[in-house]
């Protein structure tokens, strides 16, 4: 999509444009009119023949030559000929009226007639059921919000129009500015993926902040994302943790919300930041937009209370950033300019009747430290804290460190000039320090380019083996199957280097042959009995002929038109549980844990999604939930990484490749720390 004209308009279009109090249209009109906007702007109503002192025009025609952006604040039943009327006129169009679909069967109707129009003509429609949008660098308010934000470099992209009016408003006291604000409204035509594309290549943005209550195609917006946030920062405030917050959700938008847990791993693997509420995306929006880049993990910490570094040190627990150890050089540099009473450990404190002074020598110190690469200033407002004073310290020490400053001045009226004085010079105070933490951390982690984010891999799609996968699934599709026979699956995981266990089948109708290796395994093989041990359809143990021709017999009487399968009981160390799950977002996931008895107790589970590398499954293992089996525990050798990454990454081919596969397991996967090879035990492939 070229959006330029859309959100760069010479000229613009009101249809729905009025004068009488309280209508929306009458707000927009005003806004473009009276808060400094250039470009020409046409009024359109055919119930009047002037507004203000504009002309005011009864048909879009009659306008003269094209339009850049038509706005359309009309009742939804009228949006869809208006712009069918109008097409020749305009190609972008921000649709405000509500009555789509976030409304029912009818207004889902009049949404995919809408969504028609725009492809079969190369339309830009944005919303419909929007706020419209805020350009404040071009005096642009196109929206029925009041006001005009001060400009800046945050993209705030939003599906909730008050929301962005509550933010701005929230923004003007704490000195955050806007490249531009742009309510999606329902996402017709323009969705997030859209708009990263477009904000990518907008010089005026650095930082992109999104509140999204759905995603429409995950595939495609984390392939956009992966390449953005190389470059510019993405936070997302993603609403539907919660099945009663879905359910809202679609009330609301009409979107769906996908799995919370799979949206975290997606934006892990994106290099997208997800803030986990409000307070955390404001400030993470807003202290980006002011920061340098932080290259190092260490951050010394200076404070005048005591309880309040300790707050602040618990909040580093299990962050990739850490409280620097301060060198002996250090330490002996803040005893001489400290009390005795002070410590020079980290946090530092400088005691409750510090002043300006001791701030000021402190951070100077600190400064030499070329390890430490962010300060965190905490305050209280003690008798004797000069506020202010101390506030003044910390600008102009801003204005001269490469370091990167924060502060939490933790308090009410007696710390308000205090936090004034330094977001004047754009120093991001926390109302708590646990605050501070959290967004140092994440903007560390987005500097570092985690996970799959910085990888340079590709999707490596193997034609001839998903050739070979789809004759198996359209065989056992003609026999009216909705699983493949473990035989098949077993050839399967053969392509894929997957190992499974030996398995001898006995089809219907077939007598049971003598068996020589004991102890054995008798399953049922059926699509009908997916759930094994549920439906006992699994006899373990078998010791000889005589307990395996019993078990034969039970089998048959229970499962009479079943395949039955014997396999060696094997022994037992450590049982993995693999998995490919599809969501209805971003297509397969990869799912690994722990499996048997450890399943439901520790739910030890991790979620992968491809295209990934061997490297970044390595990785995963070693830092995740699994990460004990590598490093060994109370002196057990340590399981084999490579092994079974090696594994999880021909699953990640596999989830691509086969497209036509609902739900896919090996539960157990039996893995050794002795030598012997990993090995797949049962093997489930539905269509």
């Amino acid at each position: 999509m070229n959006l330029e004209k859309l959100f760069n308009p010479k000229s613009i279009a009101i249809v729905g444009a009025s004068q009488e109090a309280g209508k929306v249209g009458t707000v927009i009109a005003k806004n473009i009119l009276e808060l400094g906007y250039v470009g020409k702007v046409f009024l359109v109503n055919p119930k009047y023949d002037q507004i203000s002192d504009a002309r005011c025009y009864h048909k879009l025609t009659d306008v003269e030559g094209e339009v850049d952006l038509v706005i359309m604040a009309i009742p939804a039943k009228f949006v869809a000929s208006e712009i069918r009327e109008n097409m020749g006129k305009a190609k972008n169009f921000v649709i405000i009226s509500a009555g789509f679909s976030e409304n029912g069967e009818e207004g889902k109707a009049r949404e995919a007639e809408l969504l028609q129009l725009a492809k079969e003509h190369d339309l830009n429609i944005l919303g419909p059921n929007c706020l419209g949008f805020i350009i404040p660098k071009l005096n642009l308010n196109a929206s029925f919000a009041s006001g005009l934000p001060e400009a800046g470099n945050i993209a705030f992209v939003t599906q909730s129009g008050a929301l962005a009016v509550a933010l701005t408003d929230l923004a003007k006291a704490e000195k955050i500015y806007f490249s531009k604000i742009v309510s999606i409204g329902n996402k017709m035509n323009i969705t997030e993926t859209e708009m990263l594309d477009y904000l990518e290549k907008d010089e005026d943005t650095a930082v992109i902040g999104m509140y999204l209550e759905g995603i429409e195609d995950g595939v495609e917006f984390m392939k956009i994302a992966s390449r953005v946030s190389k470059s510019k920062p993405i936070v997302i405030l993603k609403a539907g943790k919660t099945e009663r917050s879905q359910k809202a959700i679609a009330s609301h938008t009409g979107a769906l919300a996908g799995s919370d847990e799979i949206m975290n791993v997606a934006f892990r693997k994106a290099g997208i930041l997800r803030a986990k509420d409000l307070e955390e995306f404001f400030n993470l929006i807003g202290f980006i937009s002011h920061n340098k880049k932080m290259e190092k993990n260490k951050i010394a910490v200076i404070t005048n209370a005591g309880g309040l570094g300790v707050l602040t040190t618990d909040a580093f627990f299990q962050k990739e950033i850490v409280l620097a150890e301060l060198s002996e050089k250090t330490k002996q540099a803040l005893r001489r300019i400290l009390p005795e009473e002070a410590s020079v450990e980290n946090p530092i404190d400088l005691l409750g009747d510090a002043k300006e002074d001791r701030y000021k020598k402190v951070l100077q110190v600190i400064e030499k430290d070329s390890e430490i690469s962010a300060i965190i200033c905490l305050l209280t407002p003690q008798d004797q804290t000069p506020v202010e004073k101390i506030a003044r310290v910390i600008t102009r020490f801003n204005a001269k460190s490469e370091k990167t400053i924060v502060a939490s001045f933790v308090g009410g009226k007696k710390v308000e000039k205090g936090i004034k004085k330094l977001r004047m010079d754009n120093i991001f105070n926390f109302a708590f320090p646990e605050g501070a933490v959290s967004v140092l951390d994440a903007y560390y982690r987005w500097n570092l380019k985690e996970d799959s984010h910085d990888e340079n891999f590709s999707d490596n799609m193997n034609q001839g083996r998903k050739d070979h996968v789809a004759a198996f699934i359209n065989f056992a599709r003609a026999e009216n199957r909705h699983a493949l026979y473990f035989s098949e699956s077993r050839k399967i995981m053969e392509m894929y280097g997957i190992k499974t266990v030996d398995a001898f089948e006995v089809c219907v109708g077939e007598a049971l042959p003598v068996h020589n290796n004991f102890p054995v395994v008798l399953k049922v093989d059926s699509d009908a009995v997916l759930h094994k041990t549920d439906k006992q359809g699994l006899i373990l143990n078998l010791k000889n002929q005589l307990e395996l021709e019993m078990a034969f017999q039970k089998m048959r009487n229970n499962f009479p038109g079943a395949r039955l399968i014997i396999q060696p009981m094997l022994g037992r160390d450590m049982e993995i549980i693999l998995g490919i799950k599809k969501d209805a977002n971003f297509g397969p996931v990869v799912v690994y844990g722990l499996g048997g008895i450890y399943t439901e107790v520790f739910k030890l589970a991790e979620m992968v999604i491809p295209p990934f590398s061997k490297e970044a499954i390595e990785k995963s293992l070693r830092e995740g939930k699994l990460g004990f089996l590598f490093r060994g525990v109370r002196g057990q050798k340590t399981y084999n990484v490579s092994e079974l990454a090696q594994i999880i990454l021909a699953l990640g081919e596999f989830s691509q490749e086969a497209g036509d596969v609902a739900e896919f397991d090996i539960n157990p996967l039996l893995v050794y720390n002795n030598g012997n090879e990993a090995v797949g035990v049962d093997v489930k492939i539905i269509i």
